[in-house]
């Protein structure tokens, strides 16, 4: 027998059962299960977002996910452009610049905010941030500051533990990029000023929308301390003083699409059917809890956020226990993911681009746990494929 054969007959066999979505993408994430596209209703489509069938279906989508997020009753939600992104960017140009401001970061769309407020908008602000897997310090920070962060990092796989940190009398606001964290995380709504996401984070819907959560303090700002710097008529929230109150009923600022519109309320209607928020939010964690079974029994991986009381159940990211060699670890990635890509057995797993080298799986609440659980063989098997 030579070598080579005697190393593959050592080799885990291949296993035979796959995970029956094998959809572990980040973003967009998997659809809900049941989800197929002649399940929508299409009867919206080629009519007008302003006539009354356009917008009905918009508030529908608005108060829905409103209720679905148990969001407190003063407090307004709205469709807004461009994703989470959109909405971050409107809200960080709308509000910033008339009070100190706070920024945490820890991974690379934290980063970017940091981007805008420091480089873009050139504030003078109170930079925090910390290494992969790690999280930016959280003490101490000037309540009357405005605080900007993401509560759940989408590349590095850590969270907020909760949102105690953040002052009930504070006179600053704070602005939550929460688009991998809504629907699968318990966010405190109370200590959150300005919270954003997007339709294909942890429903599974399609991408282009995000929705901007605002505060009655965040109106008051908006109303009272005007941006100190020009807008763009796609950020615009207020006009002569006062909120632009329809973009919070369905009237937005530019064209959406319907379908998408559709596919939203489909996925508000599968998140009803499976009991709610709390439902959301054990699903997720039933899938995390899983996978970590799984990472506990590897000897080749570990979560990159070492720390359970950080890490997200959402985007979990894992690292290569190994990391002496960094191009080779990231060589291996790349053969890894489009090894299990050609077999069917998972799609769109290897870490972020900026990001240590290793997986980043899906566990949000469309993932079903079996498919985690079916996972983990395959993963196994595609490490020692890969040697």
């Amino acid at each position: 027998m030579t070598e080579a054969v005697a190393a593959q007959a050592l080799r885990a066999p291949k296993p035979i059962a796959k995970p029956e979505r094998p959809y572990f993408s980040s973003g967009p994430c998997a659809k809900p299960p049941g989800w197929t596209a002649d399940r929508l209703d299409t009867s919206a489509l080629g009519r007008s977002h302003r006539g009354s069938i356009g917008k009905a279906k918009l508030a529908e989508a608005i108060e829905r996910t409103h209720a679905l997020l148990r969001l407190p009753d003063d407090y307004k939600l709205g469709i807004v452009p461009a994703s989470d992104t959109g909405a971050m960017e409107m809200a960080l140009w709308s509000l910033l610049g008339t009070r100190p401001v706070t920024m945490l970061a820890w991974e690379s769309f934290g980063a970017g905010w940091v981007t805008d407020v420091a480089k873009q908008l050139k504030l003078d602000a109170d930079i925090r941030t910390a290494d992969y897997g790690e999280i930016a310090d959280l003490g101490g920070i000037d309540p009357a500051s405005d605080i900007v962060f993401t509560w759940n990092g989408t590349t590095s796989g850590v969270r907020v533990p909760n949102a105690e940190w953040i002052a009930e009398d504070r006179t600053g606001l704070s602005i939550c990029d929460a688009t991998s964290a809504a629907f699968a995380q318990n966010i405190d709504w109370t200590r959150i000023d300005v919270g954003t996401f997007s339709w294909q984070k942890a429903l599974g819907g399609e991408a282009a929308h995000g929705m901007l959560v605002l505060s009655p303090r965040a109106i008051e700002r908006l109303e009272r301390e005007p941006a100190p710097r020009p807008l763009p008529k796609i950020f615009r929230l207020t006009k002569g003083g006062k909120l632009i109150d329809g973009v919070f009923k369905g009237e937005t600022i530019n064209t959406p699409s319907m379908l998408a519109v559709e596919d939203w309320l489909f996925c508000l209607d599968w998140a009803e059917s499976v009991g709610g928020l709390d439902a959301l939010i054990a699903r997720a964690d039933a899938d995390a809890a899983a996978l970590d079974r799984w990472v506990q029994s590897a000897s080749w991986i570990e979560h990159l956020a070492s720390d359970p009381a950080i890490r997200s159940n959402t985007s979990v990211c894992l690292q290569f226990t190994d990391r002496s060699n960094e191009d080779a670890n990231r060589a291996r990635q790349k053969a890894i993911g489009q090894l299990l890509e050609r077999e069917d057995a998972a799609y769109d797993i290897t870490a972020y681009r900026d990001a240590p080298p290793g997986l980043r799986i899906w566990c949000g609440a469309t993932i079903d746990t079996g498919d985690i659980e079916a996972l983990g063989p395959w993963l196994d098997w595609a490490w020692e494929m890969t040697a």
